[in-house]
């Protein structure tokens, strides 16, 4: 072997040495920024936070409004959290000490099976109340799995409801006359949410006419806004004909992705032109809010200590708080 050869071999050795050391020392890298237990990680912060949050919220009573409450979650777009955020805003409340009634105005009745309860078709349901005149509380059913939870649930009948009531005297305040009668029947219910189908029949009508508030569930994606400015026209249409004290309340941000930008730019735009009604906690995605109506239950009961259920329990905190001060 010539000296030259013998140089070439020594260069390309010790390039060799250099490159095993290099990958020893990124796989040292990849292995330190593995999140364990005890570090200041992303992971373990947000662990940390969570853990945090739920022993400030868990088992805080929340204060009494006012007055009951009646509010329409409604928006004309499908696919915003609707009935997500009824139920679990629901359920949060009537953990929280406050009794809730859930009206499933939704002839799909997701509401209703979120909540565990019965609708098949020969279950007494919101169509008796608003076709058949059968009083409001006769229809209620307790929620097993939440105390303090009620439904008024919906079954296919409720289909053909739209239909039904055209021909029917005041067709769009037969459930805010059934609502009347409860309450001078002397129901205890702090909180009434009605969930609206996503379109403005009848049914949504009724559910307008009936509440003084209005609650807006937006995803945080664009075409939302587009959705949001024809609802409102849409409410100022009830409110100018129908029910002058119709208003929004209260506006919440769902499925928030803070990875990406656009869920920024509409969580601020929102805010931008409706600063006092949009509340301070926004929801993010989460699977396990996903999964809990196939099991028959909130994402509140379903898992407690996910990041879902700890949104929407901090997002029914503000409602009440609201709702305690009069700033309704």
């Amino acid at each position: 072997m010539t000296s030259t050869e013998a140089g070439d071999n020594a260069v390309d050795e010790a390039r060799r040495a250099s490159e095993l050391r290099a990958d020893h020392a990124d796989r040292e890298a990849l292995a330190a920024a593995i999140p364990t237990a005890g570090q200041d990680t992303p992971l373990a912060m947000e662990l940390a936070e969570n853990a945090r949050r739920r022993i400030q919220l868990t088992g805080r009573p929340f204060p009494k409004p006012v007055g009951p409450r009646v509010l329409t979650v409604a928006n004309q777009k499908g696919g915003v959290g609707k009935t997500t955020t009824t139920v679990n805003v629901a359920a949060a409340l009537a953990q929280s000490g406050l009794k809730a009634l859930v009206i499933d105005l939704d002839p799909q009745g997701n509401a209703s099976t979120a909540l565990g309860i019965d609708h098949h078709a020969e279950v007494p349901s919101i169509y008796d109340v608003l076709v058949e005149g059968t009083p409001l509380l006769d229809v209620v059913q307790r929620c097993t799995t939440v105390e303090n939870l009620y439904c008024a649930p919906a079954t296919i009948d409720l289909a053909g409801a739209e239909i039904e009531l055209v021909s029917l005297v005041a067709r769009e305040s037969r459930l805010q006359k059934a609502i009347t009668a409860a309450a001078e029947a002397g129901h205890e219910f702090d909180y009434i949410l009605i969930d609206c189908p996503p379109s403005l029949g009848l049914l949504t009508v009724n559910a307008m006419v009936a509440a003084s508030e209005v609650f807006i569930p937006i995803q945080c994606e664009y075409y939302a806004l587009e959705g949001l400015s024809q609802l409102l026209k849409n409410i100022d249409l009830v409110k100018r004909h129908l029910n002058p004290a119709l208003h929004v309340s209260t506006i919440l941000l769902t499925m928030y992705d803070g990875r990406t930008r656009l869920s920024a730019q509409v969580a601020d735009e929102v805010r931008e032109h409706f600063p006092t009604e949009v509340l301070r906690t926004s929801v993010p995605r989460s699977v396990r809010v996903s999964e809990a109506p196939s099991f028959g239950e909130t994402v509140m009961t379903y898992d407690p200590a996910s990041s879902g259920a700890l949104a929407y329990l901090e997002a029914a905190g503000e409602i009440a708080d609201r709702g305690a001060a009069g700033r309704t």
